[in-house]
């Protein structure tokens, strides 16, 4: 069934559906970025060398469990909420049934622990892909 006359054109016509609500308005809303919504990729390798850059990510170098507990001191300092680990398992750790993945004392473990013993309050997140331990 039609209406029974047309909406009027904008700007005298303001249709505030989407505006009901504080959830809808939430979900409307204009894109904004913020420092609050980064997350810090940092790639994370046994011992307590000096970072390995990575090379086919200029810029980007894999740091020690001491390195990444700085990187994670820098991050709260600038805001960022967040730190994403991605591991770098030594190959002779590697085994078909991903056995160091388990392992309580492995490195991602180790550096979660380290991170949130020097800065509690920021979030950790893994990557929980097997494939850097076989």
């Amino acid at each position: 069934m039609p209406a029974p006359y047309p909406p009027a054109p904008h700007p005298l016509s303001r249709f505030r559906r989407l505006r009901a609500s504080a959830p809808l308005r939430a979900l409307v809303r204009e894109s904004r970025l913020s420092v609050e919504d980064l997350i810090w990729p940092v790639f994370v390798q046994d011992g307590e060398g000096p970072d390995q850059p990575v090379a086919s990510m200029p810029g980007v170098a894999r740091r020690s469990v001491a390195g990444v507990v700085a990187a994670a001191e820098e991050a709260a300092a600038l805001g960022i909420p967040a730190l994403c680990l991605f591991p770098y398992i030594d190959p002779s750790r590697k085994t078909a049934d991903c056995a160091e993945a388990w392992d309580d004392g492995n490195l991602v473990n180790r550096t979660i622990r380290a991170v949130k013993a020097a800065v509690p309050g920021i979030a950790g997140m893994t990557d929980i892909a097997l494939d850097p331990y076989n």
